[in-house]
């Protein structure tokens, strides 16, 4: 017999009782847990990809980077931060723009950074041969983009703002509209990625993954900010969102997240 998929009542119990054990462990002098635990229960697959063991040390972490990829300015062309203008016509959906800055724990900018995006299209599918959702495919829209942090530490991308999406977590799940980011470091051994959420969505309090981060603070900060001046008249919203790769005010690591 086939076990029945979890309800949504059953996830949403899961979820008050992983922030009710959160909360509590607090109030008892438990630090503040920015990042979520590796198997999170109500996100089901997160119990099959959390590492078990220690990690593996890299006896010579140099050595591997001398057989790694290598990126410079010349690899990002003017087309890679603009989503909406990689393909011959026009995407459809709702044009955004997406700014912010990246910084280190002391607020310092982050310069020469490889910002890297992928998302959903407007109608919540993603542009990938595993992705059978039946919503239409865009032909105009590919929804990857990359862009290199400029003196301030500044990225910005235009593209649009990405549909919700069903998944089989549980019945009648669904995953907000986000973007996804990818950050490297000096290296490509140095990577931070995390998912950046629009404001006000409603799906915020059904969805497993974002509430994975189960503290408040730590979880607004994958929030953008709607800011007016940053929307160009009858062509984008803009959206600010800054990116802090350590620290207290840390942005979220993902981990293997969808």
């Amino acid at each position: 017999m086939t076990a029945q998929p979890p309800t949504q009542a059953d996830i949403g119990a899961e979820m008050a009782r992983a922030r009710d054990a959160y909360a509590k462990a607090v109030a008892d002098g438990a630090p503040v847990r920015h990042h979520p635990g590796r198997d999170y229960a109500p996100y089901r697959s997160s119990a099959l990809r959390h590492p078990l063991r220690p990690l593996v040390a890299v006896a010579d972490p140099e050595a591997a980077e001398l057989s790694g990829p290598v990126f410079g300015v010349t690899d990002v062309t003017d087309l890679d931060h603009d989503l909406t203008r990689q393909h011959p016509g026009e995407p459809l959906g709702e044009r955004i723009t997406v700014t912010g800055r990246v910084l280190d724990r002391a607020g310092r900018p982050v310069r020469g950074q490889l910002v890297e995006l992928w998302q959903a299209n407007a109608s919540g599918r993603y542009a990938h041969l595993r992705d059978q959702h039946p919503a239409p495919l865009d032909p105009n829209f590919t929804g990857v983009g990359r862009c290199l942090t400029d003196d301030r530490g500044a990225y910005t991308f235009t593209t649009v703002r990405p549909g919700a999406y069903p998944w089989r977590n549980h019945t009648n799940a669904w995953r907000p509209a986000h973007l996804h980011f990818s950050l490297f470091g000096n290296a490509f051994t140095q990577r931070l990625v995390t998912q950046m959420y629009f404001p006000g969505d409603p799906l915020f309090a059904h969805d497993p993954i974002l509430q994975s981060v189960t503290d408040e603070a730590a979880r607004q900060r994958l929030v953008a900010a709607y800011d007016h001046e940053l929307s160009t008249p009858e062509w984008a919203l803009g959206y600010r969102w800054d990116i802090v790769l350590d620290g207290p005010a840390a942005t979220w690591a993902e981990e293997g997240r969808r």
